[in-house]
């Protein structure tokens, strides 16, 4: 029998994370900042929430699904947050990208009123969380996660548990800092392609069956090479999680001077008013177009 679940956070993400909850039989208490998107599901019989405090009223898992750490404490942690108004025995997943520290932070003040907390944020861009081929990296407890299971599968297609609370948010940085690393490196060498007059087609091709061919290969250069900077995972969101690694790596005492560098690159085109484009968008501010 499918629960009534609570959800936060709306976006280009949680959206369909959402839908495929709702695909799977759930019932849905939704919040997010923006009403209007909120608002959209009422029409699929979501019930539409004031306060994420109210999500957690009956449900019995909250998933969330927000841009940062502070969106994460407002939610999770405010006075109309969820472990304000959750009652004991509420599983709460959080799939945003948070630094471990706040994942530590928000399982803490949940452990104190017996309220189970998971960060489990995932590895996939819109295509896969519209498609459930989303890949969960969890930390936690593992009878937590074993709760947590079914609405999972609701939403990917692979869960790996990482170890305590932390682990899934460590990993996921260290992921997109190769991701973020990569998509420069890329946007760097389609800039020389191109000035190269080499043929796209060929290229691209070539690319992809080479030493560095990777879903960022098929994903993203077709996009810098045609222009499209649609989001799929919004610049500025990069160089947040960019950020973030660097001060994990700066409490690991690990040295970290690639991540650094490629994070200035991401801050200067964030800046340059690029940050709502998809990543992608790098590639017009190394060869100096405009957004």
């Amino acid at each position: 029998m499918a629960d009534t679940l609570g959800f936060l956070g709306l976006g280009a993400m949680g959206a369909e994370m959402a839908r495929n909850l709702m695909q799977a039989g759930h019932k849905l208490r939704v919040y997010n900042r923006s009403a209007a998107k909120a608002e959209a599901f009422a029409n699929d019989g979501a019930t539409v929430c004031r306060t994420p405090a109210e999500v957690a009223e009956g449900a019995t898992a909250v998933v969330s699904m927000v841009a940062d750490d502070n969106a994460t404490r407002e939610v999770m942690l405010g006075k109309d947050g969820v472990v304000a108004g959750a009652a004991k025995g509420l599983l709460i997943i959080d799939c945003s990208t948070n630094t471990p520290a706040m994942a530590r932070e928000v399982a803490q003040a949940a452990a104190a009123k017996g309220i189970a907390y998971l960060d489990a944020p995932v590895s996939g861009s819109i295509a896969q969380a519209r498609g459930r081929e989303l890949v969960f990296m969890v930390g936690g407890e593992a009878d937590a996660l074993a709760r947590a299971q079914p609405v999972l599968d609701a939403m990917g297609r692979m869960t790996r548990h990482m170890g305590n609370t932390g682990t899934g948010a460590t990993i996921k940085l260290i992921n997109n800092m190769l991701s973020g690393t990569m998509s420069a490196a890329l946007a760097e060498s389609i800039a020389v392609a191109e000035a190269a007059g080499l043929d796209p087609k060929a290229t691209l091709e070539i690319l992809g069956e080479g030493a560095a061919g990777s879903r960022l290969v098929k994903t993203k250069i077709p996009k810098m090479m045609g222009r499209d900077f649609t989001p799929q995972f919004q610049l500025a969101l990069m160089e947040k999680d960019l950020r973030y690694f660097l001060a994990l790596a700066q409490e690991m005492d690990r040295p970290a001077p690639i991540a650094s560098l490629v994070r200035s690159q991401y801050q200067a085109a964030r800046r340059a008013d690029f940050a709502k484009l998809d990543v992608a968008a790098l590639f017009l501010h190394v060869t100096g177009q405009k957004p």
